[in-house]
């Protein structure tokens, strides 16, 4: 089945969809995205992440292109008629387009994208069987709160990993703690069975996945602290994983060919793994009964 676009107002051809030589995004990366995830036709925790990107928006003084209420649609038609049942939607605002100057004229009409595609995340055995991780210095620049389209950096260390046979490569930051990695966010488990995962700061992005994880692991009691941890409490710790919206949970089992813990998934990882999944269908199940009514 041919793939649509939404293109500035308009929905198109995936195979024809483009936008403006001179749009601020493809010049400068003057712009911010979200990845939501669809499982069973329904986008996955959809207005957190609307929220987020109208912070990622007010942090560079870009507007909003639509009212929150037009962009659902948009995000829901665009699920549609890529007949994506389980998947992805990616949505992305530039400033807009200008000649090309640092600066920016006032008066910019902000550009949006919006695709769809199918997929499975990433493979049964990464997620039942944990994946092996490595580290490099931590080079991108100092906003990585803000969801921007500017991601070389993150790039060049999702390379390395491919490269290196890892799943993931963790930034390190100059002092020796973790910040993220280059497309999750990192959790520790130490040997006392105390979960760990860095606070939000300017170092990392506060991911809708982390949380979700973070008020699941505090509903069911587990003891819970967010907070910098350096390389060596990695591979120090009991367990670790990854969270994100395309993967959900995945258990790392070694970093830099050092194997953590036993150098299998967890308990505490597992269990963590059948809430969230259960919290992703009781979600989609509630979708259905809206849609039904």
């Amino acid at each position: 089945m041919p793939r649509t676009a939404y293109v500035n107002g308009r929905y198109v051809p995936h195979r024809r969809a483009a936008v403006h030589v001179e749009d601020r995004g493809y010049q400068f990366a003057d712009g911010v995205y979200e990845v939501i995830a669809v499982q069973g036709g329904w986008l996955v925790d959809l207005e957190p992440h609307l929220r987020r990107l109208a912070r990622s928006l007010g942090e560079l003084a870009i507007p909003r292109p639509m009212s929150d209420a037009a962009l659902r649609h948009v995000l829901a038609e665009v699920r549609r008629r890529n007949r994506v049942q389980d998947g992805m939607v990616y949505l992305q605002v530039t400033r807009g387009i200008a000649a090309r100057d640092h600066a920016w004229p006032k008066g910019l009409k902000p550009a949006l994208v919006v695709t769809a595609k199918s997929s499975k995340g990433p493979p049964a055995e990464a997620r039942e069987k944990g994946v092996s991780v490595l580290s490099m210095p931590d080079l991108r620049w100092k906003r990585c709160d803000i969801k921007t389209t500017s991601l070389l950096p993150n790039v060049l260390a999702k390379q390395a990993a491919r490269d290196g046979a890892a799943f993931e490569a963790l930034f390190v930051d100059e002092a020796g703690r973790v910040t993220e990695g280059s497309s999750t966010n990192v959790w520790i488990v130490t040997k006392k069975g105390r979960l760990l995962t860095r606070a939000p700061d300017a170092a990392i992005l506060n991911g809708i996945t982390r949380q979700a994880v973070i008020a699941l692991a505090r509903a069911a009691g587990f003891e819970f602290e967010e907070r910098a941890f350096t390389l060596r409490e990695v591979r120090n710790a009991a367990e670790a994983f990854l969270t994100s919206t395309t993967a959900f949970i995945v258990p790392v089992i070694a970093i830099d060919g050092t194997r953590i813990g036993d150098g299998t998934p967890g308990p505490l990882t597992r269990r963590l793994n059948t809430r969230y999944r259960d919290y992703v269908a009781r979600a989609v199940r509630a979708g259905d009964r809206r849609h039904a009514s």
